[in-house]
This record gives structure tokens, C-alpha cells and sequence, in this order.
């Protein structure tokens, strides 16, 4: 089994020597590849990967920007491995990470797999938060996770693996941006693929974004569900709604107040201190704390409003996606 590393980039030479930097200190004893495919961007990073062509074995294209998924069906279609593993150029990988996917492959092979991510100690305080936002079992990243079985997982393009076979079969990614992980594993499903997480193929995944980017990128992500459930209705579940129903509840804790009743403003509250205390023991800080529950609800507010507005005009109004959020398609 050949692996082949396919790495999107848009922009981001910092973020690509960082994450080269990782990879040439593998522990992996096989020969492996790197396809890192540039987007179009107006600030390349040939000069970086040219410093790792003595330590790693490299690819490099520049073709016209096509955003992230066409992207990585460009590298796939290009590489020469049987295995693919994607990667998002803001991710640190851990020197054991081939070493784990092999060893997990071996144990019991599976088509595609998706792993998860950490945080590092030199991360900056929002990325942690924003981390412990994203991945947190008392957050929506709890819900995805546990609302999918480890052998049912819709894997994450950050950190994902996918066989050459079930590439060729399933053509790679959609044209939708944010959402084109989650329709590739529903497609998979369908072809009679099999996915697992992996749980100990984990990266570190640096996301370098403020609050205002977060916000925007998790609104995203709550428009993606209701297009998804619109083409795949057999894999629709109730949690998707909970952040969209979190929101409704608590404007109705604060219009209930006109009444004097505080019972459910109560239990927000209570929520959000356990987020404050889980957050501040996790990371050994208050003030990490502190930004966590600024991220938990900009996750709950972005995703929950962007899953409404999407609901009401795809499912409700029955408009055509690419006519609802043109902007959530790229043209290829």
C-alpha cells in the first residue's frame, strides 16, 4: 500500500511550511508521497516546497482556483499511491499519524476513513477555544460525533483518507463548499463503501481564523445540511436540528421572563458555566474559559441561523440550491 498526501492550498506558504515541517519528521519507515495542489493563489508557495524536495518526496501544481474539492480530485487524479490521505494545508501532523492509519488499515481495511483533530500548546487562545468549540462532547462537534457510530462516520476533508478504487468509483467531490466531505460519504455509502473513524489518526488543526471568519464558516455549515438532507432525505436525524431549536429556546427563555418565568434561562445559564468549567480544565485556563463560551455560541448562533435560513428555502420553499446560496457552489 502506496499512501499519497494530497494537500489543497489557497494562499498559505506559512501554513504549508508548517505543516511540510511535520511531515518530514515522520516516523513512517515506507516510502510515501505529497501531491500539494495550488488553488490559484496569488501568493504561492512554490519557494517553500522547493526547501522540502530534499526531505520529502513532493508534487507540486498550480492550476486555476476551483475551490477546495475539485482541488483534491485534481491532486488524486495526478498521484500515484492506491491509498489517498487529504489534508488541509492549516493542520499539523504528528509523527506517528501514517504509522496509525497503517496499523488501523491493517487491523481491518475500510475504503475511507476520517480521523480527528487536537490542539497543540503553542495554538493561540481562540484557536483553543474555538478547538474545544469544534470538537467538545458538549457541543455540536459532540453531537456529529455522537450521533455517527465509528463504523458510519462521514469523515472531515481536514484529516480523511479515501482508497484509489473508491475515488475512481464515486468521482471525488462535489461542487458544494462548506458540506462536500459529508456528500462524498453518503455517496460512498451508496456504492457499498464502507468509512470508520480512526480515532487515534488524529492531527492538529491550527484553524486560522478570528470570530468573524468562525462565524461565517459555521453559518456555512449549517446552510450545507438542510441541500444535504434535500439530496439524501434517508440521512436526515434530529440532531441536525438541535443547534436551530438551542437558538428558538433561548429567545423564549428571555420572552418568558416577561411572565417571570426563568426556569429555562436558568438552564441556558447552568450550560454555559459548565462550558466555562469544562473549557478552563481542559486547557488548564479561565480565560480559555472564557473564549470558549464566546465560540460555543457563535457555533450554536452561526450554525443554528444558517440551518434555518437553509431549511426554509430549500426544504420549505423547495428553491434549487444552487438558486437558493449560489455562493456555496463553486463552478468547475
Amino acid at each position: 500500500m502506496i499512501f499519497s498526501l494530497i494537500i489543497p492550498v489557497y494562499n498559505r506558504p506559512d501554513e504549508v511550511d508548517e505543516l511540510l515541517e511535520s511531515l518530514s519528521k515522520s516516523d513512517y519507515n515506507e516510502a510515501f508521497e505529497i501531491v500539494l495542489v495550488e488553488d490559484g493563489s496569488s501568493i504561492p508557495c512554490r519557494d517553500v516546497v522547493m526547501n522540502y524536495q530534499g526531505k520529502l518526496n513532493i508534487s507540486y501544481y498550480f492550476k486555476q482556483n476551483s475551490g477546495p474539492g475539485d482541488s483534491r480530485n485534481f491532486g488524486m487524479q495526478k498521484a500515484r499511491g492506491d491509498y489517498f490521505i487529504i489534508f488541509d494545508s492549516d493542520c499539523i501532523i504528528p509523527s506517528n499519524y501514517l504509522t496509525e492509519v497503517r496499523k488501523a488499515l491493517n487491523e481491518k481495511y475500510v475504503d475511507c476513513f476520517g480521523g480527528p483533530d487536537k490542539a497543540l500548546d503553542s495554538f493561540s487562545d481562540i484557536q483553543k477555544a474555538i478547538n474545544f468549540a469544534m470538537t467538545s462532547f458538549l457541543t455540536t462537534g459532540g453531537i456529529r460525533g455522537g450521533s455517527e457510530k465509528i463504523n458510519k462516520f462521514q469523515p472531515r476533508s481536514f484529516n480523511m483518507g479515501i482508497s484509489k478504487k473508491a475515488f475512481e468509483a464515486s468521482k471525488g467531490f462535489g461542487n458544494i463548499h462548506p458540506g462536500e466531505d459529508p456528500d462524498l460519504s453518503i455517496r460512498l455509502w451508496n456504492l457499498g463503501f464502507e468509512t470508520r473513524l480512526f480515532s487515534e489518526a488524529y492531527v492538529y488543526h491550527k484553524r486560522r481564523i478570528d470570530w468573524e471568519k468562525f462565524s461565517l464558516q459555521v453559518k456555512k455549515f449549517g446552510i450545507a445540511r438542510p441541500i444535504l438532507n434535500s439530496w439524501y432525505p434517508e440521512h436526515n436525524k434530529l440532531t441536525f436540528f438541535f443547534p436551530t431549536v438551542f437558538i428558538i429556546g433561548l429567545l423564549l427563555a428571555f420572552l418568558l421572563l416577561i411572565f417571570n418565568i426563568d426556569i429555562l434561562l436558568q438552564l441556558y445559564f447552568v450550560y454555559f458555566v459548565i462550558i466555562f468549567l469544562t473549557a478552563s480544565i481542559q486547557n488548564k485556563s479561565i480565560k480559555i474559559g472564557y473564549l470558549s463560551v464566546i465560540a460555543v455560541w457563535k457555533q450554536f448562533y452561526g450554525y443554528g441561523t444558517g440551518f434555518l435560513k437553509s431549511y426554509i428555502k430549500v426544504i420549505l420553499l423547495k428553491k434549487k440550491p444552487q438558486e437558493a446560496f449560489p455562493r456555496m457552489f463553486f463552478k468547475v
